[in-house]
This record gives C-alpha cells, sequence and structure tokens, in this order.
C-alpha cells in the first residue's frame, strides 16, 4: 500500500496531536456533577446547519468515556431521535453495569427549543473497555479495500466551490475519495451504492477509538452513488470499535445493498495504516426519493 508520508495533512511544524487539535477541542464535554456534562455543539463539524452525525456519537463517547470505569467505546447504539443543532447542550449519563472487562453505560443529549422546553436529540447505549488489553489473537476473512493511492483520489478542494455555509465539516477533513465512487459528483452515478476514502483530520492529528466514532460517518451518502440527492439522516447507528487505529491515515469503505420503503442500510469497514479492520458499522438513514 501507498506510505502514510503521502498523505496530504498537516506539515510535521502544524501538526496537530491526540488531546490537542480542533477535533479534541470541540469534542471536550465540562462535567457539571456526577453523570452529568454541558457542552457548547460547534457550527464546523455541519453539514447545512445539521450538525454530523458521527462527531455527536464521538462527543457522546467522550462523556461516557468520562462517567465509565473503562476508556475505550467497544460498542456503541445511537438513536438519532431529533435534528441537533449548533449551541448549548446538555448530556446526562448513567451507569448500567460494570465489570473487570466491560462497563456499560447510556447517555442522552439534550437542547433547548425555542420555547424553552428541553428536547431530547439523541439516546445511546454503549459498552467499554480497553482496548490494549485485547489479545494479539486475530482469525478473519475480512481483507482491506483495494482503491488507487491518495494522489489518484479527489478531495472536496478538487470539485467546484461549495455553497458558503454548505458543508463546514467539509474543512476539518482530509478525505480523497476513490474516482469509482465519484460518479455521482459528475452527473453519472454507478448505481452500486458504494463510497471508499482515504480519511483523516484536517489537521494531521491521528486516529484514536473516538475519533472513529466520527469517521464511519463523515464520507459523502453512498446514496448519492444509487442516484439520490439531498441529506440522508441517520436513524440508528452501531459502531464496533475493534483496535486503536495505528498512526497514518485510515482507509474507509462503505456499502449500501438495499434500499427499500424510502431506509438504507449503510455498512462500513474503517482499515488503519497497518492493514487491521479497527472499526465496524451499521446504520439505517432516510433516503429522500423526491
Amino acid at each position: 500500500m501507498p506510505e502514510a508520508a503521502s498523505a496530504p495533512v498537516a506539515t510535521e511544524a502544524r501538526r496537530a496531536t491526540i488531546g490537542d487539535s480542533e477535533f479534541d477541542r470541540d469534542t471536550a464535554v465540562v462535567r457539571r456533577a456526577p453523570g452529568v456534562y454541558d457542552i457548547d455543539l460547534s457550527a464546523g463539524w455541519t453539514i447545512i446547519s445539521a450538525v454530523n452525525g458521527g462527531y455527536l456519537l464521538a462527543v457522546l463517547g467522550r462523556a461516557l468515556a468520562d462517567a465509565l470505569p473503562h476508556g475505550d467505546p467497544f460498542t456503541i447504539s445511537a438513536h438519532y431521535l431529533t435534528a441537533s443543532q449548533p449551541g448549548p447542550a446538555v448530556i446526562r449519563t448513567d451507569t448500567v453495569r460494570t465489570g473487570r472487562t466491560l462497563s456499560t453505560g447510556q447517555a442522552s443529549l439534550f437542547q433547548y427549543d425555542d420555547e424553552g422546553h428541553e428536547v431530547e436529540r439523541i439516546r445511546v447505549l454503549a459498552s467499554y473497555g480497553d482496548l490494549d488489553a485485547l489479545p494479539d489473537d486475530v482469525r478473519t476473512t475480512a481483507r482491506p479495500p483495494v482503491f488507487p493511492p491518495m494522489d489518484q483520489c479527489f478531495g472536496p478542494e478538487d470539485g467546484p466551490a461549495p455553497v458558503s455555509g454548505s458543508s463546514a465539516i467539509a474543512d476539518r477533513l482530509m478525505l480523497k475519495l476513490d474516482p469509482s465512487t465519484l460518479g455521482w459528483a459528475l452527473g453519472a452515478p454507478s448505481g452500486k451504492g458504494e463510497m471508499r476514502s482515504w480519511f483523516g483530520l484536517a489537521d494531521g492529528r491521528d486516529a484514536d477509538p473516538i475519533s472513529l466514532l466520527l469517521a464511519v460517518d463523515a464520507l459523502p451518502p453512498t446514496a448519492f452513488e444509487i442516484g439520490l440527492k439531498g441529506w440522508v439522516p441517520t436513524v440508528e447507528l452501531t459502531v464496533h470499535v475493534r483496535a486503536r487505529p495505528a498512526p497514518g491515515p485510515l482507509r474507509v469503505s462503505i456499502t449500501t445493498r438495499n434500499l427499500a420503503g424510502g431506509f438504507l442500510e449503510e455498512d462500513a469497514e474503517i482499515w488503519d495504516s497497518a492493514d487491521r479492520l479497527v472499526a465496524q458499522s451499521r446504520q439505517l438513514a432516510r433516503a429522500r426519493l423526491s
């Protein structure tokens, strides 16, 4: 595979580190009381005016990492109840069970509507553990996705200038998409329901388990390659984190096999620079058919 040094990320002089990057600052939660956290959701992670679902999952994931005795998400399932907006939010967590190797908790994120009423935006249930304590034994038939090296792939900067404010999240990501999944951008979608891309954060910060929660939901929707247009809101998203990612760019592969009744699934795999499958996810999303 291409060397990680070919990644179009920040130079070493400007390269952000885990714990000291825009992503870390924008997902940081402030503990108000045991199990209760405040955050100001950043407008920098929006698509049109809605806050990206992967960013929101990372915010809730960070709150649970603080609330539970284990720090790494192993599995986290989120139901997106109403669209979140940039601005103040409160997260309430509850510990369901703690064990020697796994702890389970739930969390909900709330905002206020125009009348001052509290509205639940997302509810998650998650199990956390210690990724570094897992055995090295891996038995798998999964294989890394095969697509061109980064210098033969294309990102948002290679296309027409977007409408101002339409996708603020794109400025915070390093995306280089496989040309074979870019037919939608040329007005000729393949109909295959596939999206593949190199992935990183624009400031060069390496991936960690929390940022993997963002990565599974950061690519353009597979619905675009099916021939649909517009927003594809997530109904439910489950992520399995399988290993702590090695430094370097990630490869993300997402597929949709079934669009029916106005809903579709997206299955994602994330592979690190050491050719390890570090995260998997499935989400159910609503497709706009007209």
